[in-house]
């Protein structure tokens, strides 16, 4: 890593120094205030108090059971997550509508033939009965339940890839597998899956959750179709078109589940693909052969190295139309571009070296936020890319919330490592900096190799496993 990392600055002002050098717009607080400044006002969304400002991502650990249940290792993730003190947790996990949607087979889904529902219910419980031990109450906790189809980068079983598409791609399709058009979902299969998102949100409702994330992000399904402007037929081409699935999707669940909420996480921005060029360092090879580039959302046509929010803003219009006010934002794909969607010191064994400084992908998602944020006041907006900030993470957070820049700042690998940090940081505690999640990218490694994710270098629990002997070879291969 040739990067000098937030870490290795042990200073305040050093950091600082460091961070404004990258985005001069940018800026930290010198001083944290605990539960009495930003991170631990709560916020009203609707008639719902959510306690304080910190949210958690949903993160897939690939340990789910053969059938779609939880797994201890599923149960103990949920356990960590209640013991992080944060009121806004998003999802949770991934949970794939069917079985053919899920992008490993160890993905949590909504399986007809066993009580998905209790299973999801068992997930919840747990949090909760971890959140309560920490002294915490439990009336101003918000949780939902993410709801996927992994469309481009279904993998349902140990056979490899199997992926099922809203258009080709000119560059996705070899790296997914898609050999031709059968992969094409059509007008009717799209509508049948519908009625299996719809299926998902009556048991997530069922099993006690206040809302549903309908995913909107990372390169699956929904987000392709949000970007399918050379599709034919009412899925695809305009605008209109292109959102018309997620809105058909949303009024049936809305229809089948009265009084359940509905957030959505969205790839606001994106870019071309990426993959490592001279001396492995990521590269977007080839972005100027498909001129205008017309394959995807949020992202410039004449130029598809750069992001381009006009769209951005008309789906920010459409949600706010549609009476959707929580809205979860992230950029890019960890398939395609995990530089920009998850900024690492370290790649994962499908990756690539970081172009520059990831310190300018942290920039770039903050930069953004602000935007959308400026843009469109009255939303619940959740932020995405600070874990590579390491231990300068809350000074930054309590920065972008006290300006209003955001409200929640939404931890992912971060709480894998530390799950306590949101609680030490609103109790005034020291982090304790031997937790503090370094991006190794493990917990995305070890998936990509077909094992369960997790950070192996940091938690005790998987350094007993297995798995880690494995992944420890694997990662000497890759050196």
């Amino acid at each position: 890593m040739e990067f000098k990392t937030p870490g290795r600055c042990k200073r305040w002002d050093e950091f600082n120094a460091r961070w404004k050098a990258i985005a001069p717009e940018l800026a930290s607080d010198e001083v944290l205030y605990g539960a009495d400044g930003a991170l631990g006002k709560p916020y009203t969304l609707k008639n719902k108090l959510i306690g304080n400002r910190w949210a958690i991502h949903p993160m897939e650990g690939w340990d789910g059971t053969g059938d779609g249940l939880p797994s201890e290792d599923t149960l103990r993730r949920w356990q960590r997550f209640g013991l992080s003190g944060a009121k806004l947790i998003w999802g949770g996990e991934a949970v794939a509508v069917m079985a053919e949607g899920r992008a490993n087979p160890h993905q949590l889904y909504v399986n007809p033939s066993v009580d998905t529902r209790a299973g999801l219910a068992q997930l919840r419980e747990a949090l909760i009965d971890s959140h309560e031990s920490t002294g915490a109450a439990t009336d101003d906790i918000y949780i939902g339940l993410q709801l996927t189809h992994s469309g481009r980068f279904c993998r349902p079983t140990g056979d490899g890839p199997a992926p099922r598409i809203a258009y080709r791609h000119p560059v996705l399709d070899a790296r997914a597998g898609v050999q031709s058009d059968d992969a094409i979902l059509s007008d009717m299969e799209l509508e049948g899956i519908t009625e299996r998102y719809v299926q998902a949100a009556t048991h997530a409702q069922a099993a006690g959750f206040e809302f549903v994330d309908v995913k909107c992000c990372h390169g699956y399904l929904l987000h392709e179709l949000l970007g399918a402007k050379t599709r034919p037929g009412p899925y695809g081409g305009s605008f209109e078109n292109r959102t018309r699935f997620f809105r058909e999707t949303v009024a049936a669940i809305r229809s089948a589940c009265p009084g359940l909420d509905i957030g959505v996480r969205v790839s606001i921005g994106d870019l071309h693909p990426f993959s490592p060029g001279e001396d492995r360092r990521g590269e977007p090879t080839g972005w100027n052969d498909s001129l205008p580039y017309t394959y995807g959302f949020g992202v410039d046509e004449q130029d598809p190295r750069r992001v381009d929010l006009t769209e951005s803003f008309l789906l920010l219009e459409l949600l706010r139309g549609m009476g959707i006010s929580l809205v979860n934002l992230t950029l890019g794909s960890p398939y395609y571009n995990p530089h920009l969607q998850r900024p690492a010191a370290y790649p994962p064994s499908d990756g690539y070296q970081p172009p520059e400084d990831p310190l300018h992908q942290v920039a770039e998602h903050l930069r953004i936020t602000r935007q959308c944020k400026s843009a469109y006041p009255d939303l619940a907006l959740v932020g995405t890319g600070y874990s590579y900030l390491q231990e300068w993470l809350p000074n930054v957070a309590q920065h972008e919330l006290a300006q209003g820049h955001v409200d929640f700042v939404g931890l992912g690998r971060m709480v894998l490592s530390y799950p306590e940090l949101p609680l030490h940081v609103l109790r005034g505690q020291p982090l304790e900096r031997k937790k503090i999640c370094r991006t190794f990218s493990d917990c995305t490694t070890g998936p990509r190799n077909g094992l369960r994710s997790g950070c192996y270098p940091l938690d005790a629990h998987y350094k007993v496993r297995p798995d880690y002997t494995i992944l420890k070879e694997i990662k000497e291969r890759m050196n």
